[in-house]
C-alpha cells in the first residue's frame, strides 16, 4: 500500500474516531463537551434534504461560532423547557470525499433513536453529516451540517444530532 493510501486509512480512522466521540458526548448527556469538537470559528446546522439541495443554509438549528454552540448548551441547561430526553446515535462509516480550502471534506450516515422519559422510543432522525475537519490533533469539525433525510423534524428537537 502506497503512503498515500495509509495516510488515508490513518484519516479515515481519526474521523471514525471524532464520530464515536461526538455520539458519546450526546449520547451520555455530555452537552458541556459538545462545543469542544468544533473550532472556534465554525458552522453548526441541522436542516432537512429538500432545503440542503435549495442552497438555502440556515436550519432548525444553526450557530456560527462555539461561543454560539455553549451559549446553546447553557440555554438547554438553564432557560429551555423541554420534556426530558435522551439520544442513541448510530452512525456509519465516514467518506472522504475530497479537501477544499485547508478542510479535510467527509460525508457520514447517521441514524438517532429518541428516548422519552417514559421509556418510549422513536426514531428521530436519519440523515448524513457534511463535515469540513481541521486536521489537526485532534481533529476538529469546522462546519458539520447534518442533513435530515426527511422534511419532516419534530418539534422537540431541543438537543444537537
Amino acid at each position: 500500500m502506497a503512503g498515500a493510501d495509509l495516510g488515508a486509512v490513518s484519516l479515515q480512522s481519526r474521523l471514525v474516531q471524532l464520530n464515536a466521540e461526538y455520539a458519546r458526548a450526546l449520547d451520555d448527556d455530555r452537552l458541556e463537551a459538545w462545543p469542544e469538537f468544533f473550532s472556534p470559528r465554525c458552522r453548526y446546522a441541522i436542516t432537512s434534504v429538500d432545503n440542503h439541495r435549495r442552497g438555502m443554509p440556515a436550519g432548525l438549528m444553526y450557530a456560527d461560532s462555539q461561543g454560539m454552540l455553549r451559549d446553546r448548551v447553557s440555554a438547554l441547561r438553564e432557560a429551555n423547557i423541554f420534556e426530558r430526553q435522551a439520544y442513541r446515535h448510530i452512525v456509519g462509516l465516514p467518506a472522504i470525499v475530497g479537501e477544499a480550502e485547508g478542510f479535510v471534506r467527509a460525508e457520514t450516515p447517521f441514524l438517532v433513536v429518541r428516548i422519552m422519559r417514559d421509556g418510549r422510543m422513536d426514531l428521530f432522525a436519519t440523515g448524513r453529516y457534511l463535515d469540513a475537519v481541521i486536521d489537526g490533533d485532534p481533529l476538529r469539525l469546522r462546519e458539520r451540517i447534518a442533513v435530515c433525510d426527511s422534511s419532516r423534524i419534530d418539534t422537540l428537537l431541543a438537543i444537537p444530532l
